[in-house]
């Protein structure tokens, strides 16, 4: 296969590449760039020596993704969120009107979802649930064995499926509540019951995103709540559950939108100075000492 063969050879699968990357990185500039760099290495090989083009470009484009994934995650990046979103933070409802407007939120809450997953696990349940890429090639791409694949692959699922629907409230409420109980309290082990011990927190600011892993380090923030002389109270977030605070005076603070799996908090994103970014149509209750976002000390 000459040059222009290799080139049609590689259009001819673009779009199929560009859809796996934008899944798995739910970015479709980033999954542009990863097709674009499986291009670029496609185009240093001799075409001679690829046997099953389309099962080489799938491989290589994996193993891109891994590689951005593993890098945002180190970097506290949001892919999530676009440039410019503007979180909508509503009071907690549980009409079937409102159930149909948090409906339009599904996808935002999903890939909050995948968020929460490690890379290797993100990537082998998309490859395999969603492009049935057997798992033997899975194990390939990631560089494990094809029972190490089926782990990842089924604990995703297992995690995803686990996460409750923006359209089923009251298990979202009870645990989110349990959480402002138990920083209102300022109980620790309480707060550790709540809160996966994988926890990712991502603070949203002006300056930019920072993330923190695991519960014990949102547990200790968030069991100061006792001693501010904040109010907070539960939300919705972008149709998921969440918290928001207010200063004595009634100024918005900071606002978290959690989301839930298997009855535990596994993703915490927390968003200070939220009349920035936020359209808040909900009214402090009266404010007395209680627990603030854990994100605003």
């Amino acid at each position: 296969m000459d040059e222009n063969g290799t080139s049609e050879a590689f259009e001819a699968q673009r779009t199929r590449l560009t859809g796996l990357a934008a899944r798995v990185l739910g970015s479709r500039a980033d999954a542009e760039d990863a097709v674009q760099e499986a291009w670029l290495r496609l185009s240093r090989q001799d075409p001679a020596a690829i046997d099953n083009l389309s099962g080489w470009l799938s491989t290589v484009v994996g193993r891109v993704c891994l590689d951005m994934l593993r890098a945002r995650r180190a970097k506290g990046e949001t892919p999530w969120e676009e440039p410019g979103r503007e979180w909508l933070v509503t009071d907690d409802a549980d009409d079937p009107e409102d159930r149909a407007v948090l409906s339009d939120t599904i996808g935002v809450a999903l890939l909050m979802v995948l968020e929460s997953l490690t890379p290797d696990e993100r990537l082998a349940f998309i490859l395999h649930d969603t492009f049935a890429v057997p798992f033997d090639e899975v194990g390939r791409i990631l560089g494990k064995s094809t029972d190490a694949a089926k782990m990842l692959g089924s604990r995703a699922r297992r995690k995803v499926r686990g996460a409750e629907p923006p359209t089923d409230r009251r298990r979202q409420r009870e645990v989110v509540d349990a959480f402002l109980a138990a920083a209102r309290e300022g109980d620790f082990d309480a707060l550790l019951r709540v809160l996966d011990p994988d926890v990712v927190w991502r603070v949203h600011t002006p300056r930019g995103v920072t993330v923190r892993l695991g519960a014990s380090e949102l547990a200790r923030h968030a069991a100061l709540g006792r001693r501010t002389k904040t109010v907070a109270r539960r939300v919705d977030v972008d149709g998921m559950p969440g918290v928001m605070a207010w200063r004595e005076d009634g100024t918005p603070l900071a606002v978290m939108a959690c989301v839930v799996v298997d009855g535990r908090i596994v993703q915490v994103d927390s968003l200070l100075r939220p009349e920035r970014q936020a359209t808040i149509t909900v009214e402090p209750p009266s404010v007395t000492s209680g627990a603030a976002d854990p994100s605003t000390r």
